[in-house]
């Protein structure tokens, strides 16, 4: 049974309110003001709440900040009981997160309805959360053991060979086989060190305090970060002939952007990175980077196999697409690091993609200005 929560300091309101909801099958929680509507909400963590603004001790625009702060109770859905119906009265609550307004007084028919609404809302976004959390759990199952597993493999075998057959093996091939350990462990650490980030991406998005402290890292002359970054990575590579950098504003190689210098090195990293696993050696990656205020834009397009519309639209963390059809490495984790990581910023993330033909990945950051 559906059970809301109905936080109002008036009495009559209250339970004409509460015998509404009854009639209609729900079941009913009451709290008369908001410091005992805290209480209830964190609690029996309701299916949505009705709160009045106006109330003594506690109003209800501090009942909501407490509840959207709250590491359970912060998606439930909240609609305000209100008089106040002022734009500047909408504006707080909204900006808080309110996901409703109903205007006192009201009737039931326009209660009921706001309330079946939003409910219908909040199933949609459930199911769309345990898709997601599916398609995770068959991702994860699917690709991370291989991409851990494959360069574990390499270590362990190089290994063995190393300790089974020392004496006979000749320095030539003891270079082989420490490349072949290095090469692997390589991978696997930066298999780790992308889940890890991932995480910690993850989490920011719902600590204030730490965010915001991201969200002040700058980043001076861009250009010259992502000149090195990609030419490093095309060279490591062995494709340093097949990447093309172009920039189209003089006024990007000095403009102060919204991203830490270690983040922005990230990015490119990932991104080229990405370009050259997709692409056939002497295939042309062009690296772009201008402005178009309000933004610095950075853009990598390589001619590689392509993504359909789907697939970029289900871009995921330990997605891999087509692995029946191509071998790959990678766990999918640096695109989405890469998207999360602009978007921390208050950036955007595009990408357009032909298949068989090209794909490009744009990067917008705020300017900032002095």
């Amino acid at each position: 049974m559906t059970k809301i929560l109905v936080i109002e300091d008036d009495p009559y309101i209250c339970e004409s309110i509460q015998d509404v909801l009854e009639i209609e099958g729900y079941q009913t929680l009451t709290a008369s003001n908001g410091v005992i509507g805290v209480q209830l909400a964190t609690s029996e963590l309701p299916d949505l709440i009705l709160c009045d603004v106006g109330m003594p001790e506690m109003d209800g625009y501090e009942v909501l900040n407490i509840l959207r702060h709250h590491p359970v109770a912060n998606t439930i859905p909240f609609i305000f009981l209100t008089a106040r119906t002022t734009s500047a009265d909408l504006r707080q609550g909204m900006n808080l997160g309110a996901d409703d307004y109903v205007p006192k007084p009201c009737t039931a028919h326009e209660l009921l309805n706001t309330i079946t609404s939003r409910l219908a809302k909040q199933a949609i976004v459930k199911t769309k959360s345990e898709q997601q959390l599916t398609s995770l759990r068959n991702n994860i199952s699917q690709s991370l053991p291989h991409e851990l597993y494959t360069p574990l493999n390499g270590i362990l075998g190089f290994s063995e060979l190393l300790v089974r057959d020392y004496e006979t093996i000749d320095r030539q091939e003891i270079h082989e086989i420490a490349e072949g350990i290095y090469l692997s462990a390589q991978r696997l650490h930066h298999l780790m060190q992308n889940f890890l980030l991932y995480a910690k991406l993850e989490m920011l998005r719902h600590q204030p305090e730490q965010l915001q402290e991201l969200q002040s890292q700058t980043t001076f002359d861009p250009v010259s970060i992502i000149r090195f970054t990609a030419e490093k990575v095309a060279a490591h590579a062995n494709r340093s002939a097949d990447l093309t950098l172009v920039e189209s504003s003089s006024q990007a190689a000095e403009c102060l952007i919204k991203i830490s210098s270690h983040y922005l090195q990230k990015v490119v990293e990932e991104l080229v990175d990405n370009a050259l696993k997709f692409s056939e050696p002497a295939a042309k990656i062009t690296i772009t980077t201008g402005i178009h205020p309000p933004y610095f834009y950075l853009s990598i397009t390589d001619q590689g196999r392509g993504m359909t519309a789907e697939q970029i639209a289900n871009l995921g963390a330990y997605m891999q697409f087509d692995r029946k059809y191509y071998e790959q490495q990678g766990s999918g984790l640096g695109l989405v690091i890469t998207q999360r990581m602009t978007e921390l910023y208050g950036g955007h993330f595009h990408i357009q993609s032909t298949i068989g033909e090209q794909t490009t990945v744009q990067l917008k950051f705020p300017l900032v200005f002095p």
